[in-house]
């Protein structure tokens, strides 16, 4: 057998992106709610447009999502039947200080999380937390601009000391920030910055990204404080970056965008920023804000695992207009006519996942955890009231056999896989329900129509002979 005997086969979700309900239980506003479908989204996500409340012009999908919040007993019954071993999922901040620099924490969120975690251990599902998974209380990002200011370490530790001192005995394993390098891509999307004309973006990006590293180093050493067992991971939006043509430039420009995202977990991971991201700095004209105290934290709170989302590979060229031919991805990639792409333009490239695993397990020598892998696709019902979604099955199959051969072919250590959306759930990144990746259908569509009733796809019974195998079983007899 080539996988681990308790290796943690699941699904991943997000509050956000699920879970609904963004008012019900004294929870507050976060920057996700004030986050609308459109044509106003990615703008918005990007810091370049200022939304800091709701309005009635716009539809925001996460204020009902697929409305987890009050159905989370049906949908991980559901995951059960498939076999999880483990269920990621978030918590979303304002439900447990809805403003965000409460001294009390709210009881009604708290008590949420409770429940949602007995009913997973009720199945011998085993939580897979993300303590921040693009949430910021919207109270903060008004207050203090969010991660720009330091005080935001302060509510974070609050945060965590709260969660890891009620959760010690129910969840083992933790994700301290969501996609920590989107900040440079969607910076009030992933961090609540919103930036004001003629401000340097670049070094306000990274001066908060130092305070969500210190952060997540607090994270680490309360938690070993609390519970020595617990298993704390840094969370990366992770792919490799192929060069262009063999020139050296195109060489040296893979490499370099691939430190512009290894630089975080070089810190969470060794403890230290390294010498190229100085010099970065130094060329940038950026001098980040350290205080005393600030180096030892990192050098002594690194993660013990590393997680990362895959979705597919990235292509740059050192040619400038080469480089303006872009794909359909919030990262920027050019397109690579030896990959298939989705619906939505996402290059597909199961190899690289293999790649990626070896670039990170060569780069840390630490335990690694794909927690976020999956198609996005139009699903329909066909007449007989099925949906064979076979290219999802494709999708997963392929990259389950490159992570297999990164594990017993290249000595990879991988703890577990959890693919994105396990049940169809609002994109991130268009906002759409019609972007589905699950292996559970939810009735519900951009418009905000739908019963939201939940019905298997074909996917589920393969997942679950999948997880039934220890993925031993990839083709449908």
């Amino acid at each position: 057998m080539v996988l681990r005997k308790d290796f943690l086969w699941g699904g991943a979700t997000a509050a956000n992106q699920c879970e609904g309900g963004y008012l019900e239980g004294n929870k507050g506003l976060s920057n996700v709610d004030v986050i609308p479908w459109g044509e106003d989204r990615v703008p918005i996500m990007r810091g370049k447009k200022e939304a800091l409340e709701c309005d009635s012009s716009h539809y925001y999908p996460s204020h009902e999502a697929i409305d987890f919040y009050h159905r989370y007993k049906e949908d991980i019954a559901l995951f059960a039947e498939m076999g999880f071993k483990t269920l990621r999922l978030s918590i979303a901040w304002t439900r447990i200080f809805p403003n965000g620099d409460d001294e009390i924490p709210n009881e009604a969120g708290l008590k949420f999380y409770d429940n949602v975690f007995d009913e997973c251990l009720k199945y011998g599902i085993e939580p897979l937390v993300t303590i921040t998974h693009f949430d910021v209380p919207m109270h903060l990002v008004r207050t203090i601009g969010s991660w720009r200011s330091r005080t935001m370490v302060d509510h974070y530790t609050r945060l965590c000391e709260t969660l890891f001192s009620r959760y010690k005995d129910k969840v083992k394993y933790w994700l301290t920030i969501n996609e920590i390098n989107m900040i440079l891509h969607l910076p009030f999307g992933s961090a609540g910055l919103v930036f004001k004309e003629g401000e340097n973006e670049e070094a306000i990006k990274y001066q908060a990204a130092h305070h969500q590293l210190l952060a997540s180093a607090k994270a680490t050493e309360i938690a070993r404080k609390i519970n020595p067992e617990i298993q704390i991971g840094c969370m990366l939006a992770g792919a490799s970056t192929y060069s262009y043509t063999p020139a050296p430039e195109d060489v040296w420009k893979a490499m370099t965008r691939d430190r512009e995202h290894y630089f975080f977990v070089d810190v969470q991971s060794r403890g230290e920023y390294p010498n190229y991201a100085k010099k970065m700095f130094e060329r940038m004209g950026i001098e980040l804000q350290f205080e005393q105290g600030d180096e030892e934290l990192l050098k002594n709170n690194t993660v013990d695992f590393v997680s990362f989302s895959y979705y597919g590979s990235r292509l740059t060229s050192a040619d400038p207009e080469v480089n303006t031919q872009t794909a359909a991805n919030l990262f920027p990639t050019l397109k690579n006519k030896y990959l298939k792409t989705s619906e939505w333009g996402w290059q597909i490239d199961s190899l690289g996942l293999r790649i990626t695993l070896n670039a990170l397990y060569d780069r840390y020598q630490k335990p690694l955890f794909i927690v976020e892998n999956g198609l996005g696709a139009h699903d329909t019902i066909n007449e007989m009231g099925h949906i064979e979604d076979d290219y999802r099955i494709e999708y997963i199959r392929e990259h389950i056999q490159a992570f297999k051969a990164a594990v017993e072919e290249d000595g990879v250590e991988l703890l577990g896989y959890t693919t994105w959306g396990c049940i169809d759930l609002v994109s991130s990144s268009s906002g759409q329900m019609s972007k589905r990746y699950g292996f559970i259908y939810v009735d519900k569509d951009d418009s905000d129509n739908g019963t939201l009733e939940r019905k298997k796809k074909k996917s589920f019974d393969w997942y679950k002979k999948v997880i039934e195998s220890n993925g031993e079983e990839l083709f449908l007899s």
